[in-house]
């Protein structure tokens, strides 16, 4: 009986004895039971990779681990918690030590925080875990949400992720699922509407944009820095209904309606005068228009309405009260008016004292002519013993006194393109001509005038001579006194153009052109005064800018064929040619007009085309003193280059003929092109080798050739 005691007693403290050692096991593992649901953890420097052993084997889910991941992990909790509550402490453990759970379809991947923020991290949604690693966008209704970034930025950890999309002005927040719930409650307190709001302030007697510039003025020194301090407003002014927006907070808006409230007081005369100094119109023009404006309300009612006898007793003092003269010296206007009369005016001035645009014209005037003609023919003239007028065989008009004054007086006759017989040595003197000219002549004409107008200001250029006609003829009755009366008028090339710019770059202009010259054909022989040949065209066009569109032209041919004879005898065969005369023309004539208009809005186009022309003008007159033989090398005029020019340098030539100013000016640089020339890869438009803006340059390269034969 005792030695069973005894052993039981021995057996019992054993028991108790494994028992406490498998306690204290489980305990370091981390679970209290491997058949319960809930669990007492608690550890004391585990490997993390033991403690994501354990944590895999109680949740059930599948861990990757990355090779980096490695720590000694100690947890105590006093109380038992479940399979989520212990995935919970997972993730806290995690992230103190700068760890994270990154869901990938059915594994979790654990990796450094630093590498987390570049994998596929989940959405933020409803129930995600506080310490776990998501993504979420948060939409800004009222503040710019770049705004926000420097705000937040120190609320996100390092290894964290916070940008701004200004497209949807959103903020994208990559952290842990609690620090984005803090982050999303601070900026729900931050994204508020303020307290600014949007005033319409009606004025009486004031204009709403002097009251605009005044306050303008004013708001560097009261205004206060930030973009919500109760000094920063803005203003707007509203010219149609003559009032001012104001915004900003309450109490800037409560001064500023002080404020124009006090500037809106009538003046004591119940009128104004102002000068207004004019920028670009002309004073007695725009004087003439305000005028006949105001008038023309005066005399219309309210919508169109007959006028009562008060409201036309009021219109009548109204117009009394209205004055508006024009200073030709100042170029400015005296205006006196009632305030409300007052800010139409000076509405309507704003908006024709405007810069024009100017439109640069180049035409081009093309000529090509061709004349062929042959001429084979006998001609007999005699002179009887009276001396009196010459007899001729064939009709020879003024040829025949030319025969027989060449018969009279052999000495005369001199070398040319005939063959001619006679006697001059008897009472009759007799001679024949035989005549056979074979000619060609050609005529190649070019003329590109070039002008510079305004919009809408007909412009005109005349290059040519005055040359006189005579108009009449007068002689008294004893032919003592005979006169005649004479008229110039302008023979040459003559370019007038009304440019109208359209919307849209497109230009409607009104031309009318002419290029005549003085004819000196022998077919016009018998004319009583000059005869001037005449080509002229008038049209309206619309041409867009920098385009290059015909205006017209002429296409000519004419063939004439003359045959003379006389009777009888020019019929005989073979000895009738030496009674025939035969003359055969051809001429071909082609002419053509072309316009090339640009806009010029700005200084940059006016100076581009300005430079283009003066340096095309500088380079033939040095090529000219090049070439010339009368002069020598620099003593020729030359315009001076366009830095030098307008530096006011003096000008020194050089013994090559080129010219230096004391200092050497740098290279000019060249133009840019305007946006229409740069858009066309072309050649150099044919109008580009003007000399100036208002020039004109003919270079006529005529070419005759006459050949003749007997």
């Amino acid at each position: 009986m005792d030695k069973n005691k005894l052993f039981n007693q021995y057996f019992c403290q054993r028991f108790q004895s494994i028992a406490l050692l498998l306690v204290s096991l489980i305990s370091c593992f981390g679970y209290s039971s491997a058949f319960s649901d809930t669990f007492t953890l608690n550890l004391k420097n585990a490997d993390i990779t033991s403690f994501i052993s354990t944590v895999s084997k109680q949740t059930g889910k599948n861990f990757v681990v990355d090779p980096r991941v490695k720590a000694k992990v100690t947890v105590i909790s006093s109380r038992e918690m479940d399979a989520d509550e212990l995935y919970e402490v997972f993730l806290s453990v995690l992230q103190v030590h700068q760890f994270s759970a990154v869901p990938t379809g059915d594994v979790i991947k654990i990796i450094p925080d630093v590498s987390a923020k570049q994998s596929p991290v989940p959405d933020l949604v409803k129930g995600s875990r506080n310490d776990q690693l998501v993504t979420h966008v948060i939409n800004i209704e009222n503040v710019p949400a770049a705004q926000l970034v420097p705000i937040l930025r120190p609320l996100v950890p390092q290894q964290g992720h916070l940008a701004a999309y200004a497209a949807t002005n959103a903020l994208i927040i990559t952290d842990r699922a609690a620090n984005i719930s803090r982050i999303t409650k601070i900026i729900k307190r931050i994204d508020r509407p303020d307290n600014e709001e949007i005033e319409v302030v009606q004025l009486e007697n004031a204009s709403a944009s002097e009251v605009v510039r005044i306050l303008g003025a004013l708001k560097p020194a009261t205004g206060a820095k930030g973009a919500n301090t109760p000094g920063n407003i803005k203003l707007a002014a509203d010219e149609r209904t003559n009032s001012i927006l104001i915004s900003g907070d309450r109490a800037a808006r409560l001064r500023t309606r002080s404020l124009i409230a006090h500037l809106d007081t009538p003046t004591e005369s119940g009128g104004n005068t102002r000068v207004v100094y004019l920028r670009y119109s002309k004073a007695e023009d725009l004087a003439k228009v305000l005028k006949g404006v105001s008038e023309g309300q005066a005399k219309v009612g309210v919508a169109g309405q007959p006028q009562t006898a008060q409201a036309r007793a009021n219109a009548s003092k109204q117009k009394e009260s209205l004055d508006i003269q024009a200073d030709t010296h100042t170029n400015s206007l005296i205006i006196t008016a009632p305030p409300d009369e007052m800010r139409n005016i000076l509405a309507i001035i704003r908006q024709l004292d405007i810069r024009r645009a100017q439109v640069l014209i180049e035409a081009i005037i093309a000529e090509i002519s061709q004349n062929k003609s042959n001429a084979l023919g006998v001609s007999f003239a005699t002179n009887g013993i009276d001396k009196g007028a010459p007899a001729g065989v064939i009709n020879l008009g003024n040829m025949a006194a030319e025969i027989a004054s060449a018969v009279a007086n052999p000495a005369n006759i001199g070398l040319g393109s005939t063959l001619a017989f006679g006697d001059i040595t008897g009472d009759i003197d007799f001679g024949f001509i035989v005549r056979a000219i074979a000619s060609d002549a050609a005529n190649n004409i070019l003329s590109t005038p070039s002008l510079v107008t305004l919009d809408n200001q007909e412009a005109e250029i005349v290059v040519g001579q005055n040359v006189p006609f005579v108009t009449g003829q007068t002689t008294s009755s004893n032919n003592d006194n005979p006169f005649q009366t004479i008229e110039r008028q302008d023979v040459g090339l003559t370019l007038k153009v009304l440019p109208q710019i359209n919307e849209g770059n497109s230009i409607k202009m009104d031309i009318s052109q002419e290029v005549s010259n003085v004819t000196s054909q022998a077919n016009l022989a018998n004319a009583v005064d000059l005869v001037t040949q005449k080509r002229a065209i008038k049209t309206t066009v619309i041409v867009e800018d920098g385009q290059t569109l015909v205006l017209g032209g002429l296409i000519d041919e004419t063939l004439r064929d003359t045959r003379e004879k006389v009777p009888l005898l020019g019929d005989i065969p073979l000895l009738g040619r030496l009674f025939q005369y035969r003359g055969t023309e051809k001429a071909k004539q082609n002419l053509m007009i072309f316009m090339h208009p640009v806009i010029l809005r700005d200084r940059t186009l006016e100076d581009y085309h300005s430079s283009r022309k003066y340096n095309f003008l500088r380079t033939q007159q040095l090529l000219s003193e090049e070439n010339s033989i009368g002069l020598l090398k620099g003593e020729g005029p030359v315009l001076p280059e366009l830095e030098v020019l307008f530096n006011n340098q003096p000008v020194k030539r050089s013994s090559s003929g080129r010219e230096s100013g004391e200092v050497k000016p740098e290279a000019q640089p060249k133009a840019p092109l305007p946006e229409p020339l740069a858009r066309r890869s072309v050649d150099p438009d044919p109008v580009a080798s003007q000399p100036s803006a208002a020039g004109t340059r003919n270079t006529i390269q005529a070419v005759r050739h006459s050949e003749s034969s007997v």
